[in-house]
């Protein structure tokens, strides 16, 4: 047997390259205890302390092979900071809230979520593939959350749906839809396809990252029969845009699944503007689209991750004329409370005055732009014409007035 580096850790000595490459095992192995995390990383105090006060509420969940990413001797390590436990998490702050985007008052029945006039959010299981200690959704996801509230009831979604024509867009999400098996995912977009006023259907997940074993051919084929799909993958730094995950991502794109990105600003992950235009630039490499990045929501227990708004518009400076467009996201901020998503960006326009506009670009240079509107009002009188007289109005006036003439 080859001797890969995941053969170097007690628990999985004898796994074969097979086994590791199958879904489902990785599930059924993933790390869960203390004493598992210990064969894979030295445990800092902080961490020993986050995993036991945390196993009541999102407890802690690592695909094996997300955890061979972690760095076992660097508890600064990006990747696993995402998902390892930390006494951090035990403070809540004073701006701390259980359903910071107010979603659970926006749920005209349970697992939908209806705040914006033509789209919905479709929760469609309380389990993923691994845990981020930042989720926003934390007072509803992981294996308590599922014991407490039981499985959603989609029929009642889908009783909505057809009943409210207005809504022409579901996204998909969790938990993490894909974590669903084949037969239960087909079920629900077979349920969309039925109704004939969804033109739109979207799936939300951090499977392709935390799972890329997931991404199997009878997926794709189920995918692909209920299309088309759109997918929006969470991705929040470099590090995650690995071989395996190129692999997936590729035979999604292959299969006509446009993808789009969606990154969680994080301090101490992905809050400077080197590692941030890294990701992006990745994540294009993969034929990934980055569409946001967020905020990190005021969700209990997460201060230790959020940073202050400027950071976020600062990237976005960063960005914005120095990559290309298509490396560009819009930076958002959910409004607290259930506020929706809101597009903070840095201010290119100076002035504005009588229909002279004064912006600056991205090298600080100022430019100045007249709207001919404006223009017109000033000009035309000395040209004969009417301030409110297009050029066609003219040249026929003045054949009128040619003819009469004659």
């Amino acid at each position: 047997m080859k001797d890969n580096a995941y053969n170097r850790i007690p628990m999985w000595e004898h796994v074969t390259e097979a086994e590791w490459d199958d879904w489902k095992w990785q599930l059924r192995h993933s790390v869960k205890t203390l004493e598992q995390l210990k064969q894979i990383i030295q445990v800092t105090p902080e961490e020993e302390e986050g995993v036991r006060e945390t196993m009541q509420g999102l407890s802690m969940s690592i695909t094996p092979y997300w955890a061979m990413l972690m760095d076992p001797e660097n508890p600064d390590c990006p990747i696993r900071r995402q998902v390892v436990p930390h006494a951090d998490e035990i403070y809540v702050s004073p701006n701390d809230m259980a359903d910071p985007c107010g979603e659970d008052k926006d749920m005209p029945v349970p697992g939908l979520v209806h705040r914006y006039p033509d789209r919905v959010l479709l929760l469609s299981t309380e389990i993923c593939a691994a845990y981020c200690r930042h989720c926003t959704r934390r007072r509803a996801v992981g294996p308590n959350a599922a014991a407490r509230s039981g499985p959603y009831p989609l029929e009642l979604a889908f009783d909505y749906l057809r009943s409210n024509k207005k809504v022409r867009d579901v996204l998909i999400s969790g938990g993490d839809p894909l974590i669903l098996s084949d037969a239960r995912l087909e079920y629900i977009l077979k349920n969309l396809r039925e109704i004939p006023h969804i033109e739109f259907v979207r799936i939300g997940s951090r499977v392709p990252v935390f799972l890329p074993q997931r991404i199997t051919p009878e997926l794709l084929a189920m995918l692909k029969r209920h299309g088309p799909i759109w997918m929006s993958v969470h991705f929040n730094h470099p590090k995650e845009v690995t071989k395996r995950v190129k692999q997936g991502i590729d035979a999604l794109a292959d299969n006509g699944i446009p993808l789009g990105s969606q990154t969680v600003l994080l301090r101490g992950i992905n809050d400077r503007p080197y590692i941030m235009k890294k990701l992006m630039h990745e994540l294009l490499k993969i034929r990934v689209r980055p569409y946001y990045i967020y905020q990190c929501d005021p969700v209990s227990g997460t201060s230790h991750f959020r940073t202050p708004v400027a950071v976020g518009i600062n990237l976005m400076e960063k960005l914005r004329g120095h990559t290309s467009g298509y490396a560009v996201p819009t930076f958002v901020v959910d409004g607290p409370g259930g506020g929706g998503k809101i597009p903070v960006s840095p201010s290119y326009m100076i002035s504005q005055d009588k229909g002279m506009y004064t912006f600056r670009n991205y090298e600080g240079k100022v430019f100045t732009y007249v709207e001919e509107f404006d223009l017109e009002r000033e000009v035309a009188p000395r040209r004969g014409r009417k301030p409110s007289e297009a050029p066609e109005q003219e040249r026929e006036r003045n054949s009128s007035e040619t003819t009469h003439k004659n």
